[in-house]
């Protein structure tokens, strides 16, 4: 079980509204890549490591966004960012005699990633007392689909394309404050990631660490928990106790 840091003796009684990072927080990515690649790999008679394809894949997300913070590249969402990273991976993984069909569908698994075991209970429990909200730099038709796909239910989605800014941006963190109408302190900020929390807290977001050792896979070497959050959770089902909820 997670605990409430000393520092914030007045937490969580501030708190009005959760927003919730989804891709490796709410939802396991990797594993649901690597089944929908082998099973299409079954499919077309296809005979590579679906594991790593994708790890790479998820390795040139964070180069893509930076291209269109830095202005390098023109807003584009995050279907069009994957899509561009896909055609690459292709190539190195000795598939580009898929139809055009296979290649639309496989990059669309992102709008049908698995919730982790705990995501649906977790957010049924917080949204008893909490506004609970996506804050994702997923654009909204994906994070749509993605809900009704994994059966999540949340108050609202906000998206990074509202404000045509990628996370950590510090404006994707203050349009969800203000979206909200509440001030950035009454926002907690949920997520899986160091760099996000840091981020929003930042901006002057409550932050709650949400462990995830299996986000990258088992052999991955397990993270420390970072320092300066207000509280660590072991899932959300944790965080929902933890919360009052």
């Amino acid at each position: 079980m997670g605990a409430i840091t000393a520092a914030t003796g007045h937490f969580p009684a501030k708190i009005k509204a959760l927003a919730c990072d989804v891709f490796g927080t709410v939802v396991d990515w990797r594993g649901s890549i690597i089944a929908e690649g082998e099973a299409l790999g079954r499919a077309r008679s296809l005979a590579i490591d679906w594991a790593r394809f994708a790890d790479a894949w998820r390795a040139g997300y964070e180069p893509a966004m930076a291209l269109v913070r830095s202005g390098s590249l023109t807003w584009t969402n995050l279907d069009g960012l994957h899509r561009t990273i896909l055609d690459r991976l292709l190539v190195e993984f000795g598939l580009g005699g898929l139809d055009e069909q296979d290649k639309e569908h496989l990059n669309r698994v992102w709008h049908r990633l698995r919730p982790w075991p705990d995501s649906i209970a977790g957010l049924t429990r917080l949204r008893t007392r909490y506004v609970v909200a996506t804050l994702s730099n997923g654009h909204v038709a994906l994070l749509v689909n993605l809900t009704r796909s994994a059966g999540l239910t949340w108050d609202c989605i906000l998206s990074a394309e509202l404000c045509r800014h990628y996370k950590p941006d510090r404006e994707v963190y203050q349009m969800a404050a203000q979206l909200l109408g509440l001030a950035p302190r009454e926002v907690l900020m949920v997520a899986a990631h160091p760099n996000d929390l840091v981020a929003a807290h930042g901006a002057g977001l409550a932050t709650a660490y949400v462990r995830r050792p299996l986000e990258f896979g088992p052999n991955r070497a397990a993270e420390r928990d970072p320092a300066a959050v207000d509280i660590i959770a072991a899932d959300l089902v944790d965080l929902a106790a933890q919360l009052g909820a």
